[in-house]
């Protein structure tokens, strides 16, 4: 494991990828989706706008859930929300590599906010992770499989630059 963190070390020194670039700027992340109850898979795609705001989709889908909720039907796994991400990175200047976007997003379950990080090895490809939290649920009494996507969710996985 060492030889592992030390070799990804030595290729980010030698890497000089900015990670976002604003205006035109396209990032595609791909990633596990962990959350209570379940896990599964989440794709988002950021578009820039200018140097420091962007605005996306992001979407997700639980392959597995807890076996005392059942099988929850399509509806019940999938979510997808719009996205709007302050990309400061360069602002708090620590990395070229680094990107660090707190955001908010808007879905078919919930109003909510998120705060991820993303770190580019070389100018395609990095890697991402997020936190993602539900700030306004659209019902006031979660019950069943509603509470899958009403909760906090973290993320993790593969960014590439498009």
């Amino acid at each position: 494991m060492k030889k592992i963190i030390l070799l990804m070390l030595l290729i980010a020194s030698f890497a000089n990828a900015q990670v976002f670039n604003g205006k035109g700027d396209v990032k595609l992340q791909i990633g596990a989706n962990l959350q209570k109850d379940g896990t599964g898979i989440a794709a988002s795609m950021d578009f820039g706008l200018s140097e420091n705001m962007s605005v996306g989709l992001i979407s997700s889908y639980l392959l597995n859930t807890a076996t005392y909720l059942g099988t929850p039907k399509f509806v019940d796994r999938f979510d997808i929300k719009g996205r709007f991400n302050a990309n400061i990175g360069n602002v708090l200047n620590i990395d070229d590599n680094l990107d660090i976007y707190p955001g908010l997003n808007i879905g078919l379950k919930n109003f909510g906010g998120h705060l991820g990080a993303r770190y580019f090895f070389t100018d395609s490809f990095g890697v991402f992770t997020e936190a993602s939290f539900p700030i306004a649920k659209y019902e006031n009494k979660i019950t069943e499989y509603d509470y899958l996507n009403n909760q906090f969710t973290f993320n993790i996985g593969a960014s590439f630059n498009l």
